[in-house]
């Protein structure tokens, strides 16, 4: 088990200890909504552990590195801005494909486009949320603006990787 995961389960343990000494009731309705939130986010998670487990099984290495690798240049920034802003789902998905995309080769720059562009051009948030509550004008405004931050952050991040792995 990594570092991260036992800080967490420290972290958990003693925040159910520390409100289980304020209030036993309290502490067993924190965990009772914790062990639901589990049951409504399994499903997902299960799913996109698999598809993240697919997308390595199924496109081979060296297309990926080719297309998305470290050094991939503009290329790979600009298909992990197109990914990115077409890809459904929110972080309980997202992170699992990122992770699995970044251990067979896709370099930190393609990454970073990736997720800058999720996070500002999500196509199923614009259409469902922004477009009918703010309107195509400033949606429109909104995105023209915003366009160029995943590739700006990706190839800075890419410039920053270099420097620091010399």
């Amino acid at each position: 088990m990594d570092t991260s995961s036992l800080l967490m389960i420290a972290a958990a343990l003693i925040a159910v200890i520390a409100v289980y000494l304020k209030s036993p009731k309290a502490a067993e309705s924190g965990v009772g909504a914790g062990f639901a939130l589990i049951v409504e986010i399994a499903p997902r998670m299960v799913a996109a552990f698999v598809l993240a487990g697919l997308v390595q099984a199924v496109v081979p290495q060296e297309t990926i590195v080719r297309w998305m690798g470290h050094g991939s240049g503009n290329r790979g920034l600009l298909i992990g801005m197109s990914l990115g802003s077409i890809t459904p789902g929110g972080p309980m998905t997202h992170f699992p494909v990122i992770a699995s995309l970044y251990k067979v080769g896709v370099g930190v720059g393609p990454l970073v486009a990736y997720l800058s562009a999720w996070s500002l051009f999500g196509l199923q948030r614009i259409i469902m949320w922004e477009l009918p509550f703010l309107g195509a004008k400033v949606v429109a405004i909104r995105v023209a603006v915003s366009f160029v931050f995943p590739f700006v952050a990706g190839w800075l991040c890419e410039m920053i990787w270099d420097k620091l792995n010399v």
